[in-house]
């Protein structure tokens, strides 16, 4: 039986772009994105939106399942992308050097954009909020 802190996900479409609202704490929980994704793939490429708004927690695995995640859909000439990461979200992505794999979009209409070539998109900078904050970036180990 599942705890209520258990990842939880509504799966919708804007646009043709497939977008997980997920809730509740993403750890364990490779199985049901796993699922949810397999259920998505069909005609052409699969665009996929990973919203974090509603997600209380991520933890270094729930990190690897995204990460998994994203090798999936890549795998089936896809891409995936990240939005509405909170500031620990973000330290966790920064900390695994995650950051660098990832676009994040602080909202959704240009995450649904950067999947349109022909539209402007304001990208989320996690460069300048690491530096904002003080935090090393890679640049600082070369």
């Amino acid at each position: 039986m599942q705890g209520s802190m258990d990842l939880t996900f509504t799966i919708r479409q804007k646009e043709g772009i497939w977008i997980l609202d997920l809730r509740g704490r993403l750890g364990d929980s490779e199985a049901i994105l796993r699922r949810a994704i397999l259920t998505m793939t069909g005609g052409g490429p699969l665009r996929v939106v990973l919203n974090f708004a509603g997600l209380s927690e991520i933890d270094a695995d729930g990190l690897g399942k995204v990460v998994f995640c994203h090798a999936h859909v890549v795998r089936l000439n896809g891409s995936l992308k990240l939005l509405n990461l909170s500031p620990s979200h973000l330290n966790a992505m920064v900390a695994a050097k995650l950051h660098t794999v990832f676009e994040v979009f602080s909202d959704e209409q240009d995450a649904v954009n950067s999947f349109f070539p022909d539209r402007p998109v304001r990208r989320y900078d996690i460069l300048e909020w690491i530096q904002d904050r003080g935090m090393p970036t890679s640049d600082s180990f070369k």
